[in-house]
């Protein structure tokens, strides 16, 4: 081979390399397969999370734990959902959207089989790496729904949080009955590895890259870093609370039912309830407002039935049979702030570049700064013996999050 012929030859494998490269970074096909895709992976970024939250008496006493490690492994999610969304846009450039929201999924059932296979300390590290393939989803998905569905962006965000919350709410509603099933809490929270590999058989059909034609589009470039937005970091304290208030309600208000004289059974149909009530609601509330100029009404009007229903959890949490699952309800309704958290951060940006770096700052510092409240919920009622701190707590992180979702919804770009 002659040296031109080696050039000629070396020049047409940078060609080769350049365009897959640029077609990793094409938009994912926006296919009803690929809705599909979106659908069962954000079914299974809850799971994890509710499944254990509703047998935790239990595999505290089987560990023979305290009430400091319960507390720390209710805020392992958040925690790790803050940390490990830094790395999600670098693997989404690196690798493009499809393989990298494979690469989450995969993590994601690597960690759920982990972490019931050994002790205290296996069970607090396969929550982490669970969470971490979570984490990886929650960053990517929604930039997913930006770039392929640009003209749906509110319906295809309603399936995304519908399946989001349908996933929570199984995984509530059905781990306490496999504990039975399958001879204890093991098997129940280890089974919902098979719906994450599942999802992921589903994703790798389901998501596949346009063609760039072999030219890198050249994406526009934000003058200055993300972290310069006051309005950024608004969104972010904005989500960062909301974030609060549901893992603080996922990993607790199940024990604090209990502990009011509610079953077991029950209280995890109730968890369940939290969950499954976002499902109408995501259909309903995200195409209406994310048309809207502003979202502020929406926020405040969601938060308050937050607040109410911890007021109700204070003063008057079972005082009659049916009062617990008004309480659930309007904590639920509260919950539905969530797919406007994930609207906002589409809706305040201009380009999909953008939208990935503010979703990752969002839910990075803003899962760092909600991990903190599963865990002092937790530590203030193991220092009182009660709720009523823990309950007054939860209630001023949601007036803060009402005024601080006041300023993300209305109409700018960061």
């Amino acid at each position: 081979m002659t040296i031109a012929d080696r050039e000629t030859r070396a020049e047409e494998l940078v060609g080769t390399g350049a365009a897959e490269w640029a077609d990793r970074r094409a938009a994912l096909i926006g296919t009803p397969l690929l809705i599909v895709g979106v659908a069962l992976a954000a079914s299974n970024l809850r799971p994890a999370v509710t499944s254990m939250a509703s047998v935790l008496g239990e595999v505290r006493d089987d560990l023979g734990a305290g009430s400091a490690w319960a507390s720390l492994l209710t805020a392992v999610p958040t925690i790790c959902f803050g940390l490990a969304a830094i790395a999600a846009p670098l693997l989404g450039r690196r690798y493009g959207m499809a393989r990298a929201v494979a690469i989450a999924l995969s993590v994601l059932t690597v960690g759920s089989v982990l972490r019931v296979v050994d002790g205290p300390w296996v069970v607090l590290g396969g929550t982490f790496v669970a969470a971490s393939g979570i984490a990886i989803g929650n960053v990517l998905i929604p930039v997913v729904v930006k770039e392929s569905f640009p003209h749906a962006v509110g319906r295809v965000t309603g399936v995304y949080t519908a399946a989001l919350a349908a996933g929570g709410g199984i995984g509530a509603a059905f781990t306490p009955p496999l504990e039975s099933l399958l001879g204890g809490w093991r098997g129940a929270v280890g089974a919902w590895a098979a719906l994450s590999a599942a999802a992921l058989v589903v994703w790798l059909f389901g998501a596949r890259h346009g063609r760039s034609g072999g030219q890198a589009s050249a994406a526009p470039v934000r003058a200055r870093s993300i972290f310069r937005s006051p309005l950024a970091w608004a969104i972010t304290a904005f989500f960062g609370l909301q974030a609060c208030v549901a893992y603080t309600a996922m990993g607790w208000l199940s024990e604090l039912f209990v502990s009011q004289g509610v079953t077991r059974t029950d209280a995890g149909l109730m968890l369940a309830l939290i969950n499954l009530i976002g499902i109408p609601l995501s259909f309903v509330v995200p195409p209406i407002a994310l048309n809207r100029r502003s979202q502020s009404g929406w926020i405040v009007a969601l938060a308050c039935c937050s607040l109410l229903s911890i007021a109700g959890l204070a003063f008057a949490p079972v005082a009659t049979p049916w009062l617990p699952w008004v309480w659930t309800v309007l904590l639920g309704v509260g919950m539905a702030v969530f797919p406007l958290g994930l609207g906002v951060i589409t809706l305040r940006t201009r380009v999909s570049s953008e939208t990935t770096d503010l979703s990752a700052m969002a839910q990075g510092v803003g899962y760092l700064v909600g991990a903190s409240g599963p865990f002092l919920f937790g530590v203030l009622h193991g220092v009182t013996g009660g709720w009523a701190a823990s309950l007054a707590l939860l209630g001023a992180v949601v007036v803060a999050e009402m005024v601080l979702g006041w300023i993300a919804g209305r109409p700018r770009f960061v």
